[in-house]
């Protein structure tokens, strides 16, 4: 699943050994570099590109190889300064040239190092690669308290009457926003956006239809904000009129109707996170007066929602050594909260490196911040599943990440949240010793795990994709929706992975329902029709370094851009990109197997029988499982799905291009050409009784460079993170 993207080089290459020459340019002469420089360079990959291109420079799922022959054939012809002003100008791709030119400089020296160049006496400097000089940058300075900014005018500002107004009137705005109850949460008033995704039942569905398809080519830009840099998929919430948003080491309070701020929380980050620039958290929650958000350096935080003042901070990701930074840290928290009876629940994924036994979901005290209950996502001995590990220790199996927020179901008071795949795809494959009789199903990855709220225990669980060796997550959103099944109505949990591929749960059991394929995979030839297992294809089972054609990439025929669901019509609207794969996997020593170490290589590439056309968005009748209509173009989809009762559907595309179609058949209606690539998620909300569209640009998510690169023409903007709403004029109420 998703990393936070970090430094990406575009191309479509598998990684090969690397070479032994002291020198791989041809096109200039061996830099000078030192082992000690070198070694910051290490320390500075860590942080800002292991991301996307994986410990080891080889072996990232975002980011091709740093090393090897297809990395020495693309900049062997060009000088150091070629490599070293891309770097500068591109990487990381959510902040470029965020990072010291000297930072730039280390960095080159390592992958020169990596690549068989031998150090010599003298460091490399920037000014030796064309760029200016500077001092490298703290790499783990001691966290600082959160900074709370209230009245954010200068002190000996004019507070004359105009000013007094103003203020009066945004203090009154926030004095009047009213508790969230349970109640709210069970049924969110129309004009808000309480949760990632909207309600409980993670649809991405709106029920307003001021804006619908009569008036929707009046829609025009209401006002706009620039936010703080980030990675991104941000996805803002709304309530009583007041939008809260986060993005970087910053959460906002602002006016829903005007933009104006009401109040801000800044979060003191250490440097080495260089302010959340590089950081993906996707949305926040909201439980009576509070405001529970994920941080970039592994926190959760309650904020008063009238005053934004911290309540509470929980520390979930425990620095290594006690010391922060991106280079030495386990895990992240990557989707927003769910909050139920009380109970804060986050998902924990995966950082930079492989944690041992897996990943977890807590649930803390709305009103404390204590940790009450933590699930494990990789099955411990004793527990079902607990021996589907093909005999490895627990503390050998790696994985399960929980990149997604959870759905709840109040009738039968269940969370219900996704896991990701393993990384260390050999313990999967290759049976430890004794194996003990166990399966290599590898459990609870690629599975819907159901868990009661208020003690986090297991109440059933579905893998949809047993042994996943492809990193093909199935850990997206858990649509909750009701549909016959056997000619009768069946509450359903409704989950798709990168596959594209759909499977319906029963809500109360677990048990399976049935799948709708969209037809861009080639590993899956056939589905058990009365349990759901997917028969793969013994033709694309690994083999040991050998390279095989796989669909779709690991990028996915769809990622984290969450599909949205129209209740009333039963149509699904799933965002696509048409890719594949040149797939290896690469197995370590046993000793590298027991350490985590990620033993599959990707390249993505167009299919073979594409023509030209990436980006694809379906309109699925789940009822009927046909597809209603279908939208191709060249660019990828960014963006996740907005439906609305207006009878409208909006999504944005890695060409800048913000759109609205008709929901019923798929024809444009209208679109808004933006800053920047809208990697975000849109919502729907009302204030003063005025509906409005929101959506976020900015590049910065691995999808951005990983599938952009299949229509390099494109060449969008990095960075830019902006708020742009749209609304109706006045005269088209």
């Amino acid at each position: 699943m998703l990393a936070s993207a970090a430094l990406m080089f575009v191309s479509f290459a598998i990684a090969a050994p690397p070479a032994r020459a002291q020198n791989f340019f041809t096109g200039g002469s061996a830099p000078s570099f030192t082992a000690s420089q070198a070694d910051r360079g290490k320390t500075a990959y860590a942080a800002s590109c292991a991301n996307c291109h994986g410990s080891n420079l080889e072996d990232g799922e975002f980011g091709p190889a740093l090393k090897g022959t297809a990395f020495q054939q693309k900049w062997g012809a060009q000088s150091p300064a070629a490599l070293f002003a891309y770097m500068q100008q591109k990487m990381p791709p959510a902040s470029p040239g965020q990072l010291t030119a000297q930072t730039y400089a280390d960095l080159e020296a390592y992958i020169l190092q990596a690549n068989g160049a031998a150090p010599g006496s003298k460091e490399l400097t920037a000014s030796d690669l064309g760029g200016a000089s500077a001092q490298a940058q703290s790499q783990a300075p001691p966290v600082a308290k959160p900074v709370f900014q209230r009245d954010v005018l200068p002190i000996r500002g004019n507070h004359d009457a105009i000013y007094k107004a103003a203020m009066a009137h945004r203090a009154a705005e926030l004095e009047n926003l009213t508790p969230v109850t349970d109640a709210m949460l069970d049924h969110v008033p129309n004009a808000d956006w309480l949760t990632w995704r909207r309600t409980y039942s993670s649809l991405g569905y709106s029920p307003l239809a001021q804006i619908n398809k009569s008036d929707v080519r009046n829609l025009n830009l209401a006002w706009s904000r620039a936010l703080p840099p980030s990675a991104n998929e941000i996805d803002p919430l709304v309530h009583d009129g007041v939008l809260f948003i986060e993005s970087g080491s910053t959460i906002q309070a602002l006016d829903g109707a005007t933009g104006d701020l009401l109040w801000q929380y800044v979060r003191q980050l250490p440097d080495v996170l260089l302010k959340g620039s590089d950081s993906t958290l996707r949305g926040m929650a909201i439980y009576e007066d509070k405001l529970f958000a994920p941080t970039a350096d592994g926190h959760v935080v309650a904020l008063n929602i009238k005053t934004g003042k911290l309540v509470w901070d929980h520390e979930i990701v425990v620095p290594l050594n006690g010391v922060y930074a991106h280079s030495n840290h386990d895990y992240r928290l990557d989707g927003a909260p769910l909050v139920v009876h009380g109970k804060v629940i986050e998902g924990v994924s995966l950082g930079i490196t492989n944690p041992s036994g897996g990943c977890f979901i807590v649930g803390l005290d709305a009103n404390t911040g204590n940790e009450l209950w933590r699930f494990h996502t990789i099955a411990r001995p004793g527990q079902p599943g607990g021996d589907s590990w093909n005999g490895w220790p627990v503390d050998e199996r790696y994985g399960a990440s929980v990149w997604t927020s959870g759905s709840y179901d109040p009738k039968r008071n269940l969370v219900y949240f996704g896991t990701g795949n393993t990384y260390d795809v050999s313990t999967l494959l290759q049976p430890h010793e004794p194996s003990q009789g166990d399966s290599n199903d590898g459990l609870y990855t690629e599975s819907t795990v159901a868990l009661d709220p208020d003690t986090g225990k297991l109440v059933w669980y579905y893998q949809h994709m047993n042994r996943d060796v492809w990193d093909l997550d199935w850990v997206f959103e858990q649509l909750l929706l009701t549909l016959p099944v056997n000619g009768k109505p069946t509450d359903l949990v409704v989950s798709g992975g990168k596959m594209a591929l759909f499977d319906a749960v029963d809500r109360a059991n677990g048990k399976y329902a049935f799948s709708k394929d969209l037809g861009l995979q080639n590993l899956v030839t056939s589905i058990d029709p009365k349990t759901g297992k997917k028969n793969i294809d013994p033709k694309l089972e690994p083999v040991a370094n050998k390279t095989e054609l796989v669909c779709p990439s690991s990028n996915g025929a769809r990622n984290w851009p969450s599909t949205s669901y129209n209740p009333v019509t039963h149509i699904l609207y799933v965002p696509l990109a048409e890719n594949c794969m040149d797939y290896t996997w690469v197995p370590g020593t046993p000793a590298q197997t027991a350490a985590g170490g990620l033993d599959i290589r990707f390249g993505v590439r167009p299919r073979p029988d594409s023509d030209g056309k990436m980006g694809r968005l379906d309109a699925v009748n789940l009822e009927t499982k046909k597809i209603v209509w279908m939208d191709r173009q060249r660019a990828p989809i960014a963006s996740a799905m907005l439906a609305t009762a207006g009878g409208l559907v909006f999504d944005g595309l890695q060409n800048r291009q913000f759109t609205a179609y008709d929901a019923s058949n798929g024809k444009p209606l209208w679109h808004a050409g933006l800053n920047a690539t809208p990697s975000s998620y849109p919502i729907a909300y009302a204030a003063g009784g005025k509906e409005y569209i929101a959506v976020v640009s900015g590049g910065g998510s691995p999808l951005d460079g990983g599938d952009t690169s299949l229509a390099p023409e494109l060449a969008n903007p990095p960075g830019g993170i902006t708020l742009w709403i749209f609304a109706l004029p006045s005269a088209h109420p």
